[in-house]
């Protein structure tokens, strides 16, 4: 039983291994990792809570300021405000087209009384009827019978006055709220006409149907003035100095004492479960967005999980180390706290991205950052904008890393882009004048200094831990007290010059085609490594011995130089090398024929030509463009200093020639270089190795039959014999 249930343990956790290392899985654990971390740092303190005071409630102790700070009472700003706003009269625009329509109804109405009045063919009964038809509005049977008895040019007269009226009424505009009023004020005015009872009662009913307002409310207007005056209203200042005392034991708190205790950062609210839920949700929406980011736009590196794991563990250090800075915000009493957002060093984030992956995905991920450090610095946006450009001002600073010194210097930028980000985002925040500008300085340069603390801290870490090499790792590399490279120095001299110069070359031509200098510098000087085994072997480290060559037949020492490559991934990988330095060491001859051997085969038994495959290097090609322009350098510094003194022309013409004996030979196939990349390279392949051997002066002979001494210009033979001027043998 017990056996059995082993078995069954050790299927599960097989099984478990099995699915933890799985790629899908391991992406969403990094997804998950950065998800947690970021909402845990987001919604939790590491401090206890202060208070959490609600407004009537009785303050269970003194509270006193730890600091001095001015801040806006918002509160009583807002009521000074709305008073200035409801302050501000309704506003009515006069539309005068109004009266001129109620007139000319009114002159309608008298022109048809005085039409079915004057009218002669009919009788009394018939105007009655006719009148009551044409009226829009009903009358007494006493007016009806008056008015078809009335002359049409009293009713006339009556036609003008009544509009006379109605304009001394309307003049100055009636409202809906005042249309009753207007209409008495008009039935008052006819009552003093010089007309007839039946002639006032009809003018009183056309004032009754056809007065309407003319003046309406500008709704638009009316809240831009009121906008207006809330504006102007000044925001309320107050200041709480250090010490003072905010609210007393056993008082009653107001909205009064809960704004100064959140001026000076002593108020803490718990934290909601809906204002927990929306953390989480924010940061999964960027955390997903992130994800899809790489997964469209950068599929190499999310297909890679170490570098994924890398991402979800810088953003999240980050936000660790400005959890830390925030936190003093409720310890110290000093001016700057309330502004340390400011000094959270977002541009770690985008630096050590940018070394170690490249610039634009670390861009991205400073957005994220700063948005996240935005919410956690209580929505802050100014906090959000200083991290943002800080951010990416690491990320340029840091883009073309080529010596120790940048890092510096990306510090030095860094600060600068705090300096200047926190004065401009505090001119429009309204940083109090007298905390603006020692906050910009002080913080902003902490921010700088910090933020290349943190990337030269973190860089060797990462290094070791994740296995991606940076730019830092090949600085180091590059140091001539590397162990290696002071191997290579003491015990095959020859080669480490060689090494060098091939470096030189290397670097001119990756800058050219914008190539990774460091990869291409450190790769050539560790190139050759393998010559370590047996250096004796190779012309370069000879210095006047005889060549072992000379009494080996061409087969065994083909072997014994080729063999140099994988030696040489057996000696980078027992020191640890970087992987991309171990590619370039072991594809730097690709599959190359070790010509001077071959030829020397050939030579020796004419009858049956020798396999050209034995004589060629194990390979691969070269899989970069770093690698291939190792491969390009080697070959022509070795070619070039076989010439020995050459001519003008001589140089360029050889390195042209050896690339496209590269390029014919297939051995650039799989490096991605084009011809406008070789072009290129070999142009700055002639410029280095024109000033290594340019023009020497010929020195007289002194008397004695010695030469005159030049130094380090004056001519040397060229060196002759087997192997000269073969990549295979000299480099």
């Amino acid at each position: 039983m017990l056996h059995r249930s082993a078995d069954m343990a050790g299927v599960f956790f097989a099984s478990l291994k099995q699915t933890l290392q799985n790629p899908r899985v391991r992406r969403a654990g990094a997804a998950l990792f950065l998800f947690l971390a970021a909402t845990l740092l987001l919604s939790f303190r590491f401090y206890p809570e202060r208070v959490n005071l609600k407004v009537g409630q009785v303050a269970p102790r003194t509270i006193k300021a730890p600091r001095t700070v001015v801040f806006e009472d918002k509160v009583r700003t807002e009521e000074l405000r709305r008073e200035a706003a409801s302050r501000v009269p309704r506003m009515y625009d006069l539309d005068p087209r109004v009266v001129d329509s109620i007139i000319t109804e009114t002159g309608e109405i008298i022109k048809a009384v005085a039409r079915v009045a004057g009218d002669q063919s009919a009788d009394v009964q018939a105007k009655e009827a006719a009148l009551r038809e044409a009226l829009p509005f009903p009358l007494a049977d006493g007016v009806i019978k008056a008015l078809v008895r009335t002359p049409p040019a009293k009713l006339d007269r009556l036609g003008r006055e009544l509009g006379g009226i109605i304009q001394q009424v309307m003049a100055d505009g009636v409202r809906q709220e005042d249309l009753v009023a207007a209409k008495k004020a008009a039935a008052e005015r006819i009552e003093f006409l010089s007309a007839e009872p039946a002639e006032k009662a009809l003018a009183r009913a056309i004032v009754q149907h056809t007065l309407r307002p003319n003046k309406f409310y500008n709704a638009a207007r009316t809240e831009m003035l009121q906008q207006e005056a809330a504006e102007a209203v000044a925001p309320v200042e107050i200041m709480v100095r250090a010490g003072e005392k905010i609210i007393g034991e056993g008082e009653v708190v107001t909205p009064e004492h809960l704004a100064k205790l959140k001026a000076v950062g002593l108020y803490e609210a718990r934290l909601s479960v809906a204002a927990l839920v929306g953390v989480a949700f924010t940061v999964l929406l960027l955390v997903l967005g992130l994800f899809y980011y790489l997964y469209q736009q950068h599929r190499e590196i999310y297909r890679e999980t170490s570098y994924l794991y890398l991402i979800a563990l810088v953003i999240a250090g980050v936000l660790l180390v400005a959890k830390l800075i925030l936190a003093i915000n409720v310890r110290q009493a000093s001016g700057f706290s309330a502004q340390l957002g400011y000094a959270v060093p977002v541009a770690t984030a985008g630096m050590l991205l940018a070394i170690l992956l490249n610039a634009r995905v670390a861009a991205f991920a400073v957005s994220v950052t700063a948005i996240l450090v935005g919410m956690m610095t209580g929505d802050e946006l100014r906090f959000m904008l200083c991290g943002f450009l800080t951010g990416i001002t690491g990320v340029l600073s840091v883009s073309r890393l080529s010596r120790r010194g940048d890092l510096v210097r990306a510090g030095l930028y860094v600060g600068g882009a705090a300096v200047f980000a926190a004065v401009a985002v505090g001119l429009f925040s309204g940083t109090p004048p007298q905390l603006l500008l020692p906050v910009s300085l002080g913080l902003g340069l902490a921010n700088g200094l910090l933020s290349s603390i943190l990337t030269n801290g973190a860089l060797p870490v990462i290094d070791y831990l994740s296995g991606i090499t940076s730019p830092v790792k090949l600085l180091e590399l590059t140091n001539p007290g590397e162990p290696l490279l002071k191997r290579l120095l003491m015990e095959a001299p020859g080669t480490y010059h060689h090494s060098i110069l091939v470096g030189n070359l290397g670097e001119a031509a990756a800058e050219a085609i914008g190539a990774d200098i460091l990869t291409v510098r450190a790769g050539a000087y560790y190139h050759d490594i393998g010559k370590l085994r047996r250096p004796s072997f190779f012309i370069e480290n000879q210095m006047g011995q005889e060549n072992p060559h000379d009494k080996l037949a061409p087969t065994l020492s083909t072997l014994i130089v080729t063999s140099h490559v994988k030696d040489g991934v057996e000696l980078a990988r027992t020191y640890r090398l970087p992987e991309k330095i171990v590619e370039i060491i072991e594809q730097h001859h690709g599959t190359s024929l070790a010509g001077f051997f071959y030829q020397k085969a050939l030579e020796a038994d004419q009858k049956k030509p020798p396999n050209e495959r034995d004589f060629r290097y194990p390979g691969p090609k070269p899989q970069t463009r770093e690698a291939a322009i190792v491969m390009l350098a080697d070959a022509v510094e070795a070619a070039v200093r076989a010439l020995g003194q050459p001519a003008p022309g001589q140089v360029e013409g050889l390195v042209r020639r050896i690339i496209k004996e590269k390029l014919y030979d297939g051995q650039l196939d799989e490096s991605a270089l084009t011809f406008r990349d070789l072009e290129m390279i070999a142009v700055a392949f002639t410029k280095v190795l024109s000033g290594i051997f340019h023009s020497r002066l010929e020195y007289p002979e002194r008397e004695g039959g010695k030469e005159d001494s030049g130094g380090s210009d004056s001519p040397k033979p060229a060196r002759k014999g087997p192997g000269a001027g073969e990549s295979d043998v000299a480099g």
